[in-house]
């Protein structure tokens, strides 16, 4: 019990870290991303080794990691899936689209179940249907008002459904998992760097210090909600991580409409209700789960 509640907590303060990610970004308006991008992936490396370190987790020698080429192979589709999901992410918060990156986190776990149903034959429940359909609606009366689609939103959102996805067929631990990640990229980031530097186009290396240590402490704000995460998942129900991962967007919802002033107009407030509303009632079920299973359990205990 002390341990399923320390995973709660833990849970609950990965979601908020997420969640508040854009207040960091507000240092860096005019951000190069795509140096941004390659800081991250550089830096993730030996501050994903220090975490492991201090955790005194023990990290696979080179030979297991590559004995499991499925693992490897699947790592490194992840490694490629996230860094487009990051990008937009990144892009969304540094060009005044926190809403947009909202909206992305919020559809998310509807792309989940959507890739759940085709890739791993899982059944819709008549909650998660529901949602499924409410979402498109919302979507679509976005398009139909707006006359776009909001790709931002999409592409954050399905993006990191697939990034889910792929680590269902890792069988790394979850620690070893996001190192390789970072360091199958990390060669890539480096010669881009290399490159930026040598043409003298770098953003990032001829700015000032302060601008410098921005860009490369991205790498442990990113990873600091992560690796609690990861912390999290052995302690705690995946049913509570789902109910927890709305703080995330709700708290990016709040900050961009309270705090950084976007627009929040009636087509979007309509748009956001539609898929609020789905994820209420899939919210409904997991709890009515949830609260069935500890009355079985209860009833087994007292026979």
């Amino acid at each position: 019990m002390q341990s399923h509640r320390a995973g709660n907590a833990l849970a609950a303060f990965s979601f908020v870290l997420w969640g508040i990610l854009p207040l960091y970004y507000q240092f860096l308006p005019e951000a190069d991303i795509n140096e941004l991008l390659a800081f991250r992936i550089i830096f993730s490396v030996p501050v994903m080794l220090i975490t492991i370190g201090l955790l005194k987790r023990p990290f696979p020698s080179w030979q297991t990691i590559w004995a499991d080429k499925h693992s490897l192979i699947a790592t490194s589709i992840a490694a490629a899936i996230m860094c487009i999901s990051w990008y937009a992410f990144t892009w969304a918060i540094t060009h005044d689209q926190v809403l947009a990156a909202s909206l992305g986190f919020f559809i998310n776990p509807l792309f989940a179940i959507a890739l759940g149903v085709i890739f791993l034959k899982e059944r819709l429940s008549h909650a998660q249907s529901a949602a499924v359909i409410l979402a498109i609606a919302g979507i679509a009366y976005q398009v139909w008002h707006y006359g776009e689609l909001p790709w931002i939103s999409l592409i954050m959102g399905s993006f990191f459904a697939l990034y889910g996805l792929c680590k269902k067929y890792i069988r790394y631990d979850a620690l070893t998992s996001v190192t390789m990640e970072a360091a199958i990229l990390a060669p890539l980031a480096l010669a881009f760097m290399a490159v930026q530097g040598i043409s003298g186009q770098s953003v990032a290396l001829s700015s000032d210090l302060s601008t410098l240590l921005l860009y490369i402490g991205s790498a442990p704000v990113t990873l600091a909600p992560l690796i609690f995460f990861a912390l999290a998942i052995s302690r705690t129900s995946l049913t509570m991580v789902g109910l927890m991962q709305y703080i995330e967007p709700t708290l990016q919802f709040l900050l961009a409409v309270f705090l950084f002033g976007e627009v929040f107009d009636e087509i979007k407030a309509i748009s956001f209700s539609l898929i609020w509303l789905g994820l209420l009632l899939c919210t409904l079920e997991a709890l009515q789960g949830v609260y069935r299973r500890k009355f079985i359990h209860a009833e087994n205990t007292s026979i």
